[in-house]
């Protein structure tokens, strides 16, 4: 897969390089990512050295893109999103923001370029995008739900955290869904 740049507004998602690794690993230190993520904790230097040196560059070959978010071109980076692709017309989504970037609704915008890239033909061609967090996420909950997904149920043990399973929450967003708040969310 190519690797593609998206960008609106104040926006810009691109993969995440090694001058990144110090601003990820200051992020992903903060308790409230450490909370709600399957990220390492305490995320260490070495785990952004992975991230960005193996896990990114695998991931972009293998149908799994993941971008940075800052908010210019060259500007710091303040999150991540990304897709894991589950089959060839269904990925899940998944995203981060620093806490000193949230309530500006960077992440709503990141993920409609996202799910704009994916569902269309010259992109992705998917069908399907998953979004799935731990039950008490509502502010990961609130940018799918503004997004347009559906929120599709409570998965008992859904997902697994650092070696425990934990309840989770799944919604989906279909390729001709219309992007508008979804009604039928929790809290």
């Amino acid at each position: 897969m190519l690797v593609v740049t998206l960008a609106a507004d104040n926006v810009w998602l691109s993969p995440p390089v090694v001058t990144d690794i110090d601003a990820i690993c200051s992020a992903c230190g903060d308790a409230s990512i450490a909370e709600w993520t399957t990220m390492p904790a305490p995320y260490a230097r070495s785990d952004a050295e992975q991230f960005v040196r193996q896990t990114v560059p695998t991931g972009w070959a293998d149908r799994s893109p993941t971008w940075a978010l800052r908010e210019r071109e060259n500007g710091p980076v303040l999150g991540m999103i990304g897709l894991m692709a589950r089959d060839m017309t269904a990925a899940e989504i998944g995203y981060w923001l620093s806490p000193s970037a949230r309530s500006r609704g960077l992440m709503t915008t990141a993920v409609n370029l996202v799910c704009d890239f994916a569902f269309r033909t010259d992109g992705m061609g998917l069908e399907r995008i998953e979004w799935r967090a731990f039950v008490g996420n509502l502010d990961s909950a609130a940018v799918a739900r503004r997004v347009g997904f559906r929120f599709e149920g409570l998965q008992r043990a859904g997902l697994v955290q650092r070696g425990v399973r934990r309840d989770s929450w799944a919604a989906a967003l279909l390729a001709g869904d219309p992007r508008q708040p979804a009604e039928g969310w929790p809290g």
